[in-house]
């Protein structure tokens, strides 16, 4: 897909961060602007900056993107009134429990999953009938370089983002001979707010969240029009890839440890200490 004019654009998350950053890029091309996200405050701000944007229809609507019959029912919606959506951008997500696997609850892993992972599969299902039925489209799911590694202390958040990337890899393979093309992002540090409500969030977004959200959005939006696959992009997502990549497991583990253990709670690793 080379050309986004007129065309149906579905966007999770959309109420900060890349999500509004994608909403405004793909404005700026004249498509046609679907968009949810929980925060509904945050929705209607990016809602109110799309207005004075060249986009040729906007709907919105707030809820919990891990409610399949919602999202069903958003996509009946986005078709009356847009038009069979042409990309769907499965962005939605949290930062998960920032604790260490000991220490989060089963009521934790629940809902990064939920939201995280099954948002994204329903996001998938809902919409697919659509692109389909324009005989043209384009599938973007959000992993992240945490679906590349395991990281301390994000056991729930790694869990739910190296699911995003097999079920995104097994859907590329099945619609390998479609119009339908499908890519997985895994962004680096990008500069939004999706860690502040964890545990250490504070000093993690300070130390690793910097590249601006629209410079991977562009990398998306050429990744479409490549046909390019898997985009791997943002702060230190290079060398992360490269960790996953080419360097065995035990020394990848300890370079992580000591890279990210200033940001432990001594407290929870106590237990640690007892072993």
């Amino acid at each position: 897909m080379k050309n986004f004019k007129d065309k149906t654009i579905v966007i999770t998350g959309a109420g900060s961060g890349m999500g509004r950053a994608y909403a405004l890029e793909f404005a700026k091309l004249n498509a046609r602007i679907a968009i949810t996200d929980y925060d509904e405050a945050g929705l209607n701000e990016t809602v109110k900056q799309l207005e004075s944007l060249p986009h040729k229809g906007i709907c919105n609507q707030a809820f919990d993107i891990s409610n399949k019959e919602i999202v069903d029912q958003f996509a009946r919606r986005v078709k009356d009134e847009l038009g069979p959506a042409h990309v769907v951008i499965n962005n939605a997500g949290i930062g998960g429990g920032g604790k260490p696997v000991w220490n989060i609850d089963a009521e934790q892993y629940t809902q990064t999953l939920n939201v995280n992972f099954f948002g994204v599969v329903y996001g998938t299902q809902a919409f697919l009938p659509q692109l389909i039925q324009n005989n043209e489209g384009a599938i973007i799911n959000v992993s992240s370089i945490f679906g590349l590694v395991g990281t301390p202390n994000a056991s729930d958040y790694c869990a739910s983002k190296f699911a995003v990337r097999g079920f995104t890899e097994s859907l590329m393979v099945e619609l390998e001979d479609s119009p339908i093309s499908v890519h997985l992002l895994h962004p680096g540090g990008i500069k939004t707010n999706i860690a502040m409500n964890t545990d250490g969030g504070e000093e993690f977004t300070a130390k690793y969240l910097k590249t601006p959200p629209v410079a991977v959005v562009r990398e998306v939006i050429k990744a479409i029009q490549t046909g390019k696959q898997r985009i791997v992009c943002g702060h230190q997502s290079k060398p992360v890839a490269l960790l996953s990549w080419a360097i065995p497991l035990r020394w990848r583990n300890k370079y992580l440890h000591n890279e990210m253990k200033d940001l432990f709670d001594p407290e929870d690793y106590q237990l640690i200490s007892k072993f």
